[in-house]
């Protein structure tokens, strides 16, 4: 669930745990007094601290961050994000616009700076401030890009000249894509440069030249946040902070580029759920033949030069973001809170993610395919509509629950009750299953292919206190063990 996983991550409970699917509640007083990572350690001696968007804010984290549950000191926002919705995108006209596509003159902005850049001068301004103290601490830093709008360094679009840019390998709206399923992106469509282009609501295509120009200003807004994170973890060696200090860089959600005709992040396809979760662990990840080497050097890629990466010791394995929590927390040495229980609306400190500590000790040698990632999100109606990607609670109608595995994707948009946050599982609006091997874009629905009433008739059976991914794990074992069946591959 792209827009509540920030939650989600640093609490290690589900959206249906912490009941929050919409910006306008927040969990302590909304569902449970649950903790959340940073508290854990706070709790645990650490000093925490918050430097731009961590927890989302406003109502979502009680219009303090969360503080002072999780920060020993309150959260630092940047000055200049005060004026990221406002025209500050200099057009053809030479007049100002509240454009998507908003590369600028950094002299010209504000304070002659950008939020991003505030925030990683805050960071090594407290990382500096910590560097010679005995407290051990956490510091959390939330980079706004490549959030929309792109307003970013006019320079890093010299990465990625248009004219070497491509389309999306899939930019049509599946066939067989049920439309409860489709991201109508109307965020993206409330900008000035967007609405001059008078695109047909919700399937309407965007003009390729202008699709191109967005590809190209989110690959440019990637590379001015890399920049950023590269001071910081510069600056760790700087410090001689590297040997003692663990990073884990990873994200809330993903951002569709014209794939399946979608742009932003409001759906369960890969491509908005799917986020980078890279950790670096002193004395376990580190390459010991390098020890004599700068462990995080920084590379100026505006300066023209071409680093290349090792990429022979990575195993990638399916994982979920509530598994940071107790596996940051095992790997700090900390005794990780125990797994929930099935209902733990009562139980402030527990985690429903797994640690994932051992396999940092005993590398994993292969891909495993039993393991599965869930994500979820809701939706107004069975058609697409102005609210469809972010409803308010009251208006969620359908939620789809969606379940990731190597092979395949299955995700069922079922019936939800927003008084009663229940979820009504023989109530299937619609379906989709996707054979990853095949289909890795997520553009061939197979999910009509099959007969899915006789396995319907055998979820009646199962208890009604099963948890609703256990429940889908069953129906997803069934169907594909049905597939296989007839499809001769057994």
């Amino acid at each position: 669930m792209p827009f509540l996983s920030r939650t989600s991550m640093l609490t290690s409970r589900r959206p249906d745990t912490t009941r929050l699917y919409d910006f306008k509640s927040y969990w302590r007083t909304h569902s449970g007094n649950f903790s959340t990572l940073p508290q854990y350690f706070k709790s645990h001696g650490y000093f925490t601290a918050s430097v731009g968007k961590v927890f989302h804010p406003g109502i979502a984290s009680n219009h303090s961050d969360d503080y002072p549950y999780s920060w020993s000191i309150p959260a630092y926002h940047p000055a200049s994000f005060r004026f990221e919705k406002a025209k500050m995108c200099k057009g053809e006209d030479g007049k100002l616009h509240a454009n998507l596509l908003c590369a600028v003159n950094v002299t010209e902005q504000p304070g002659g700076t950008l939020p991003d850049m505030e925030s990683t001068d805050e960071a090594l301004r407290l990382l500096k401030s910590r560097a010679d103290a005995a407290q051990p601490f956490l510091l959390a830093v939330g980079f706004h890009k490549p959030h929309i709008p792109f307003r970013i360094p006019q320079e890093y679009l010299k990465l990625y000249p248009l004219d070497k840019m491509s389309l999306a390998p899939d930019p049509d709206v599946p066939k067989l894509l049920p439309a409860v399923a489709y991201n109508p992106w109307t965020d993206v469509r409330k900008r000035e440069d967007v609405q001059k282009l008078n695109v047909s609501f919700p399937f309407g295509p965007i003009p390729e030249d202008f699709q191109l120009g967005i590809r190209q200003h989110y690959y440019g807004a990637v590379s001015y946040m890399d920049a950023q994170v590269g001071r910081l973890l510069s600056a760790l060696d700087g410090m001689g902070l590297t040997d003692s200090t663990m990073v884990v860089f990873t994200s809330d959600h993903g951002w569709s580029l014209g794939e399946h005709g979608e742009w932003a992040k409001y759906s369960n396809f890969d491509v908005a759920t799917r986020v980078p979760l890279i950790m670096f662990v002193p004395g376990v990840t580190a390459d010991p033949d390098a020890a004599l080497e700068p462990t995080f050097p920084f590379i100026d890629i505006l300066s023209g030069s071409e680093p290349s990466f090792q990429y022979d010791k990575v195993v990638r394995n399916m994982v979920e973001l509530l598994d940071v929590f107790p596996t940051v927390s095992a790997l700090a040495g900390l005794r990780g809170p125990k797994h929930c229980p099935d209902v733990s609306l009562q139980v402030d400190l527990c985690v429903e993610g797994k640690s994932l500590a051992a396999s940092f000790k005993h590398q994993e040698k292969k891909k495993n395919a039993e393991r599965i990632a869930f994500s979820q999100y809701p939706r107004p109606a069975d058609m697409p509509q102005e609210n469809s990607d972010l409803p308010d609670l009251k208006d969620i109608k359908v939620m789809g629950y969606s379940l990731r595995t190597w092979d395949y994707r299955y995700t069922l948009w079922l019936g939800f009750n927003p008084v009663t946050f229940q979820v009504n599982v023989s109530d299937v609006h619609a379906g989709e299953l996707y054979i990853l091997e095949d289909d890795p874009g997520e553009d061939a629905n197979v999910y009509s292919e099959f007969d899915h009433s006789q396995m319907m008739r055998k979820m009646t059976s199962l208890p009604q206190n099963l948890s609703l991914q256990t429940r889908m794990q069953l129906q997803f074992h069934y169907v594909t063990a049905a597939m296989k069946t007839s499809r001769g591959t057994v």
